[in-house]
């Protein structure tokens, strides 16, 4: 499974599962709170990897929706919660061997996310109890939930890099996607994962929530996420989202923009309206990347990265989640004119998995950095060259062709045959010492890495920054690969071209180790970094807990 799109790629984190549950109509008073509150809690903490419905991720991610396994062991699925799994187990006749790490939930917590599954999607019913789940938790390695809460407490900083100080600017109260600011230092926004929003005052380090998900019409109550948010110069909100609609005979990704369209008392953006939306069929299972990153170019012009709907051209084997692979609009990146009454989209990239952040050099040559396949292929940066008009986008390669592998390498047993006198633009390669693969230039990033944040320092920096970019790396999500942590930490990319055209990248690690960074943002003369949760490692299998801002701060005599 892929992160959001980073591959949050995720499946959307519903505020409203009540299609998802059971009708509590005729339960005990006492059973329906509980489901209620599991409810939100469920969408919080287990969708990401079992799914919006229950469905979990056939061979990876087992599914609670109608499971044999669950009924018949609750104590062990109050095991997996507070503990973690690390054994193979069967469910509906399918073995499943991936890791579940603990989830950083007090005992009733756990108790009515297990009974809200319970009561859903077909399974028997029932209640848990907060003190059965104390008396299992104390046969776990952490006891109690105290020692599981520390386990997972925000990590002391890394070391600054040189001529850089470090520092903790805030505390997040939810998983959030990105930053946005008028680059001037003053504020800074901060994008939920479900549409709430924050103002973060920089000068007084208060947050102040200014958008909540029922603020988007159309949407209120619906089951949608937000990956995507930038600021223009009439400090409006463009807020990219995408809204799984389950309409027969396919499931559909409803996808779009919204803009604030007014500003409170304390002139803080307020009031989404729609300005775009488009759809296409949901993708297969948790590969249904969507649209993410949303920027303004230097031309003034509005882009906006949009995700595959396929791992790597897969077709699935689920019957109402369609069949066609790519269409043509996923998996590449999209233009618009922002002034327009009628916005019409312009597909200016194509082929590229899930190009999750976008990024102009001093050049204003576009960039963007994507996640790549489960199948261990390097996660690409690809340059970026828009049509001119009656030109078609150019194809970067997804789903023939991953990174700068042979043409006629297959990564699946499904991978689809090019189209005949299809040419590819191949990515960016990495000469490392950083990211690389094996230790060989790379195109271009080690897989499993999830790029995620692109800010390009221009000659104002210091000598050891300056005229390149800073990117993200979320870290790896496959269970039993890459053990070694890849990710967690920011790097530092310098671009080169040669006489051909061809980019390169020297790419030494800047700060780590980081708790998952999802963007990266300059504001002032400042870069912030957004760790989306705490810990800093795979290994450790730790719960999640919502992340926190980071602050780099140029040293006055580095300048």
């Amino acid at each position: 499974m892929r992160f959001p799109g980073i591959h949050v790629v995720l499946a959307w984190f519903g505020l409203a599962l009540a299609a998802q549950a059971e009708n509590a109509a005729g339960l005990p008073p006492e059973v329906t709170a509980s489901v209620n509150r599991g409810r939100m809690l469920y969408a919080a903490n287990c969708s990401i990897c079992h799914q919006i419905t229950g469905r979990g991720t056939k061979g990876t991610y087992p599914p609670l929706a109608g499971s044999d396994w669950l009924a018949a062991n609750p104590h062990e699925a109050i095991r997996a919660v507070v503990g973690g799994l690390n054994q193979p187990i069967t469910v509906k006749g399918e073995a499943y061997q991936g890791a579940m790490p603990a989830q950083v939930l007090t005992d009733v917590q756990v108790a009515d996310v297990l009974t809200f599954v319970m009561n859903s999607w077909g399974n028997p019913g029932g209640k848990f109890a907060a003190t059965e789940v104390g008396e299992v938790r104390a046969t776990t390695d952490f006891k109690t939930f105290e020692a599981l809460k520390q386990a997972s407490d925000f990590r002391p900083l890394p070391p600054a890099p040189a001529g850089f100080d470090l520092a903790e600017v805030a505390r997040l109260p939810e998983f959030a996607t990105r930053l946005a600011s008028d680059g001037k230092g003053s504020k800074l926004f901060v994008l939920g994962q479900n549409g709430s929003a924050w103002r973060l005052d920089l000068g007084t380090k208060k947050l102040k929530q200014i958008l909540w998900p029922t603020n988007y019409p159309g949407l209120k109550g619906a089951d949608f996420g937000t990956l995507g948010m930038t600021l223009d110069a009439q400090r409006r909100l463009w807020i990219t989202f995408n809204h799984r609609v389950e309409s027969r005979p396919l499931v559909t990704n409803e996808v779009g923009i919204f803009r604030t369209s007014a500003f409170d008392a304390e002139g803080d953006p307020i009031a989404p309206q729609l300005w775009f939306r488009t759809n296409y069929p949901y993708g297969i299972g948790p590969y249904n990347h969507g649209i993410s990153d949303i920027r303004f170019g230097p031309d003034g012009l509005l882009y906006v990265s949009s995700g595959s709907r396929t791992d790597g051209g897969g077709t699935g084997d689920v019957p109402n989640l369609g069949k066609m692979g790519e269409v043509g609009i996923t998996a590449g990146v999209w233009r618009f004119d922002p002034q327009a009454t009628e916005p019409k989209l312009e597909v200016v990239a194509r082929g590229i998995r899930n190009p999750y952040s976008l990024g102009w050099n001093g050049s204003g040559q576009l960039f963007t950095v994507a996640n790549g396949p489960d199948a261990h292929a390097p996660e690409e940066m690809d340059a970026i060259t828009p049509p001119k008009p009656g030109e078609a986008p150019e194809h970067h390669g997804f789903p023939y062709q991953f990174t700068d592998a042979p043409a006629d390498k297959k990564w699946y047993p499904y991978t689809p045959l090019a189209p005949a006198g299809l040419h590819f633009v191949l990515p960016v390669i990495n000469t490392g010492p950083a990211a690389l693969l094996e230790g060989k230039p790379t195109g271009t990033f080690t897989p499993h890495s999830s790029p995620a944040g692109l800010v390009w320092l221009d000659d104002t920096w210091p000598e050891s920054v300056r005229n390149s970019f800073l990117m993200g790396r979320f870290g790896n999500l496959i269970p039993g690969v890459n053990n070694d942590d890849t990710g967690f930490d920011v790097l530092n990319l310098k671009m080169a071209q040669d006489a051909q055209g061809h980019w390169t990248t020297t790419a030494t690690t800047f700060l780590a180790p980081l708790a998952r960074p999802i963007d990266v943002h300059l504001a002032g003369h400042q870069i912030y970094v957004l760790e989306y949760t705490r810990p800093t490692d795979f290994k450790g299998k730790l719960g999640w807990l919502p992340g926190r801002i980071l602050a780099l701060t140029p040293k006055p005599a580095s300048r």
